[in-house]
C-alpha cells in the first residue's frame, strides 16, 4: 500500500528546520528560548541521520505540527514575558568595557584597604 503522504523535499525540510529555529528565537523567556532551540536542532539531526522514507514523513510531519504549537507558545510567552536574566545581559552591547580594555593591557594593581 502505498503511503498517504509524499516524502518532504530536502528544501521544505530545510524551510521547516529554519522556521522553527526563527520561532524558537523569538521567546521572550532565556530558559525557554535555549530549550527550544537545542530541541529543534536534536530533532533535526535526527532526521537527517533516517534513510527509511516513511519514517522521514512521519518526523517531518510531527515537526509541523510542533511548529504550529510553537509559534502558539511563542506569542503567549511574549505578552507574559519577565525581566531579562542576568545571563541574557550582554557587555558588548552595553558600552561596558572590560577590565582588559580600560587598563590597556596594563597590570592591576589592587590594594587592601584598612579595615
Amino acid at each position: 500500500m502505498p503511503s498517504a503522504t509524499a516524502v518532504p523535499s530536502k528544501h521544505a525540510i530545510l524551510s521547516l528546520y529554519h522556521s522553527t529555529l526563527r520561532v524558537s528565537n523569538s521567546f521572550s523567556s532565556y530558559n525557554f528560548r535555549n530549550y527550544f532551540l537545542r530541541r529543534t536542532r536534536e530533532t533535526f539531526r535526527s532526521m537527517q541521520n533516517t534513510s527509511d522514507t516513511a519514517a522521514l514523513s512521519t518526523q517531518y510531519a510531527e515537526a509541523m505540527k510542533e511548529l504550529a504549537v510553537l509559534r502558539r507558545s511563542a506569542i503567549v510567552n511574549q505578552l507574559y514575558g519577565g525581566w531579562r536574566l542576568a545571563v541574557e545581559d550582554d557587555p558588548a552591547k552595553k558600552g561596558v568595557k572590560s577590565a582588559e580594555e580600560e587598563t590597556n593591557g596594563e597590570e592591576i594593581i589592587r590594594e587592601r584597604g584598612p579595615n
